[in-house]
């Protein structure tokens, strides 16, 4: 690439990252974190001013900036499921970013930063998961789990099961050569008991866990009542393990539990790792954004054989689960950090390998029963 590209590369890069950080800042809660994004807005910002001098100096354009679909994408995300959503996203493009800088004259500095918010988002990612180490702990200070991730987790799943059993389904049954017509029904009766399964599913399983936090939360409230000193050196405890020095803990500790109302919102983020206003997120959210997204992968195998037969409509079923698999794969990339083509092509690889086993055990039975 020449230097050219090079610097308007890097300025686009540096002035997507200021914006998402700077939309970070505004959508998270906690202050703390708040001032920690703003601050690396700032400094992305500046890298961005960086470049653009170093253009100007060169005589060349500085490009418009238009945020790109990918950073569109992540901040429509952040605003609706929470900062924690993102992370792996803004970690791997930090990540990117430091190695387009190395070996690069005079950016060192820039790289070792790209580094650091690479470190800091890593940490931010364990804390999300329940714990972090060291000092970097401290920083991070109340973080809890966002109560979107249910239902952007059962959207995915839905999706990907509801594609992916139901096209081996379909080319089980259009595999032992039934007529057109039970294929079709077959594909609607699998999309939606599918569908009813895995809300029912999720359902259960997100509803458990809300009454399994409010449980948790209750217990914690008779401990502050008939054991103050016993949960005051167990909060103690886990801000000595974040960085934190014994009698600052100890005295940390104590000014929380002067209130018992705040005292039981921090217990039950640092202790159970959940919001108790959220308790994990809502049961019914999450049933119904899997039965849709479980119906709405499903039904894609399903389309060609309402005006198609026989092999071209194997054919197209299969063209369409491609399609649909690869766009689920790259919309996955959107928080998981991948690349587009790895992640799409790992789907259309793991959908269609079952797809051609369920057809060839299909077309063996089928045989053997016409025979």
């Amino acid at each position: 690439m020449a230097t050219e590209d090079k610097f308007i590369k890097f300025y686009l890069d540096e002035m997507n990252s200021a914006l998402l950080y700077q939309c970070m800042a505004e959508v998270e809660k906690d202050e703390r974190l708040v001032k920690v994004f703003q601050r690396i807005a700032e400094t992305e910002t500046r890298h961005a001013q960086v470049w653009e001098k170093r253009m100007r100096d060169a005589g060349l354009p500085v490009p418009e900036f238009k945020p790109s679909l990918r950073t569109r994408m992540l901040i429509w995300l952040a605003h609706r499921f929470g900062t924690g959503l993102i992370l792996p996203s803004i970690q791997n493009m930090e990540r990117q970013g430091s190695a387009g800088y190395a070996g690069f004259q005079d950016a060192s500095s820039m790289q070792q930063e790209e580094n650091s918010h690479a470190f800091l988002m890593s940490q931010l990612k364990l804390s999300i998961r329940g714990g972090v180490e060291g000092g970097v702990l401290a920083q991070l200070e109340g973080r809890h789990r966002s109560g979107g991730g249910n239902a952007l987790r059962a959207a995915v799943l839905g999706a990907n099961d509801g594609l992916v059993s139901n096209l081996s389904l379909v080319m089980g049954v259009a595999g032992a050569g039934v007529a057109n017509r039970s294929i079709l029904i077959t594909g609607l009766a699998g999309m939606l008991a599918g569908a009813i399964s895995m809300a029912l599913g999720e359902w259960l399983s997100v509803q458990s866990a809300r009454e399994s936090f409010g449980h948790q939360i209750e217990v914690e409230k008779e401990e502050i009542e008939n054991a103050p000193e016993e949960e005051a050196e167990e909060l103690a405890l886990i801000y000595e393990a974040r960085g934190l020095q014994p009698h600052q803990a100890r005295q940390l500790a104590r000014q929380i539990l002067e209130n018992k109302d705040s005292a039981i919102q921090t217990l039950a983020r640092e202790e159970l790792g959940v919001d108790p206003e959220e308790l994990g997120g809502s049961a019914w959210e999450a049933a119904i954004t899997s039965f849709l997204l479980f119906m709405l992968g499903a039904v894609i195998p399903v389309i060609p054989f309402t005006f198609l037969s026989g092999l071209t409509a194997v054919i197209v079923s299969v063209a369409f689960s491609v399609v649909g698999l690869f766009g689920l794969g790259a919309a996955i990339t959107l928080f998981t950090g991948r690349t587009v083509l790895y992640s799409g092509m790992r789907m259309v690889i793991f959908g269609v390998v079952a797809a051609a086993v369920t057809f060839g055990i299909g077309y063996l039975i089928g045989g053997n029963l016409g025979g």
